[in-house]
């Protein structure tokens, strides 16, 4: 088992969409048997924290690039569906194996 890695689902209320895209990826960590400590908050409060990724909508990429956020510390992917299991792992496993998850 790789190390364990913080992750952060992002919505505009941070309610609704970032806790089904959190529920989705939580069924592709455990498949992959990967540790991680998961929340979901909305978009300004995302701005203030630094977790090792953030999973959000692909429509909230123009806020998220007004943010200070250090890009060499906090990976953030994009989703078109933010409930699909195979965008989410096809999308996430990278930046697993470059965090030293997988």
């Amino acid at each position: 088992m790789g190390k364990k890695v913080t992750i952060l689902f992002v919505c505009g209320a941070g309610l609704g969409s970032s806790f089904a895209a959190q529920m989705s990826a939580e069924d592709v960590l455990n498949a992959k048997g990967v540790d991680a400590k998961l929340d979901h908050v909305d978009i300004s409060s995302a701005a203030s924290m630094s977790p090792d990724i953030i999973i959000t909508a692909q429509n909230f990429r123009s806020q998220f690039e007004k943010f200070n956020i250090d890009e060499n510390k906090t990976s953030i992917v994009y989703l078109k569906n933010i409930v699909s299991k195979q965008e989410i792992e096809e999308k996430l496993t990278p930046v697993l194996e470059a965090k030293g998850a997988i």
